[in-house]
Formats: structure tokens, sequence, C-alpha cells
């Protein structure tokens, strides 16, 4: 997996604010472009949260204009997902790769990257730019006592980090995978099999409550289906703890 996916530009750089940001700065794009950093200042995960992202690991962002419907455009952070596990298990071949809903991957259980989706706004035509934001822990990963979930790096589970470029290029090229597969069906069916916990109980973190039950799937359009003792929720954005 050394070259790089045909219609992709790139663009890599030593330090910027945010991948996202600078996405957001080159709206609208001729083409896709991924553009990628050693390290951000001031990097950004779900609801605003800080990221950590030191050099050694991989931060990047893929900018592509699409013209799907705006409640289509979340779904791709299903893509994301799919060509994040597949990184992992390119380089960590013996570990357990999960995905977990709705924008991580697991390494052995411990959280090893995060995606970021914004929409960019309208340009060039296009109904959307869209910026998927994909940071992941080669070499770093936080502190265990300020992270919401155990985390690690490809470092902490192998010894080494795989090299800045060449993790880059796995990503853009199993992205390409997944983005030329098309039917999102297909998409939802595998990032299905691979993910954590499908079956058992969970805890969905929302903005106002907390609920608990049995995760019974992710539908049509990338809800989280909870079967609670109350009935079915569909849940649209949360943070899902698993109980012990």
């Amino acid at each position: 997996m050394t070259e790089w996916p045909g219609g992709y530009d790139r663009l890599i750089l030593d330090e910027i604010d945010s991948t996202n940001e600078e996405a957001r700065r080159r709206v609208p794009a001729p083409r896709p472009i991924w553009i990628a950093a050693r390290r951000q200042s001031a990097a950004r995960g779900r609801q605003g949260r800080a990221w950590e992202a030191p050099e050694g690991n991989l931060s990047a962002t893929l900018l592509i204009a699409r013209d799907d419907a705006p409640s289509e455009l979340a779904r791709f952070t299903f893509h994301a997902s799919l060509a994040v596990a597949d990184l992992l298990a390119h380089f960590v071949p013996d570990a357990q790769v999960q995905t977990k809903w709705p924008n991580d991957a697991l390494l052995n259980g411990k959280k090893a990257a995060g995606i970021l989706l914004e929409n960019s706004g309208a340009g060039g035509g296009r109904q959307a730019n869209l910026a998927i934001g994909i940071g992941i822990n080669l070499a770093h990963h936080p502190d265990p006592e300020t992270s919401r979930w155990p985390p690690t790096s490809l470092a902490a589970e192998t010894g080494h980090a795989p090299e800045f470029e060449n993790a880059l290029t796995v990503l853009a090229r199993r992205f390409d995978h997944w983005l030329a597969v098309g039917d999102f069906a297909v998409i939802r069916a595998e990032w299905l099999s691979r993910t954590s916990h499908l079956g058992k109980k969970i805890e969905a973190r929302l903005p106002d409550r907390v609920l608990t039950g049995i995760f019974e799937d992710v539908d049509a359009e990338g809800t989280l289906v909870l079967r609670t003792p109350g009935g079915i929720e569909r849940i649209a954005a949360a943070d899902i703890f698993f109980p012990e």
C-alpha cells in the first residue's frame, strides 16, 4: 500500500492549527485533497473537545466536494471508520481491531483514533464541501487519567510507530476503497461486522439524559438503535460507554 491513490491531491505540513480549519480555508477545492500535519496546535474532537496531536501521530483531513443530501453526509463517518480500522489491522495484524459508534476505532479494546466530520459549506456548484478529520495515535497517546476512554497507540501495542507518510497513504487508499463501494447498505453491514458490543448492554450519554440498553443495530441512516426497558430509542449522537 505504498502508492498514493489516483484522483486525490495531498498537502503535508509540519505544523498547523487544525487540519479541519485548513480544509475550511481551502473551500472550494477543485479536487479531493488530503491535508496532513505532523503536529496540530489547536486540534479538536467532537463537541469542541481538545484532541492531543503531538508530532509522531497522524493528523489528516480529507476535503471532498459532495452532492449528497444533507441527511446523508454524516454517514461518511462509517467510511472513515472502516478505513481507520483497516489501517490499524494493516500495521497491527495480530490485534483485535473494532469500530465503536459513532466515530472511534478500538485497538485491543482501547481508543487509538478519532474522527471529526464537518460540513465546510457550499462552493464550486456543489452542495457541500465535507471535511473528514482523522487523528490516529501512531507514536503517542493521552494520559489515561485525563481520557474519557482508555487510550493506546500503535507504538504502545507493537513497540514502534509507523512512518507518518506511509500511514497517510494506507489511510487514503483504504478510504478510497470504501468510497468506491458506494452502497451504504454494504458499508453498514461491514461496519456492523466489526463493531464492539453489538447485541450487548451499552450506555448512551446524551446532553440531557443517560440511556442504558442493548445495542441492537445501526439503521440505514447511521442512527444507533438501542433497546431499552422503555422501548426502542434511535440515537443520532451520543457518547457511548460499555458498563462493567
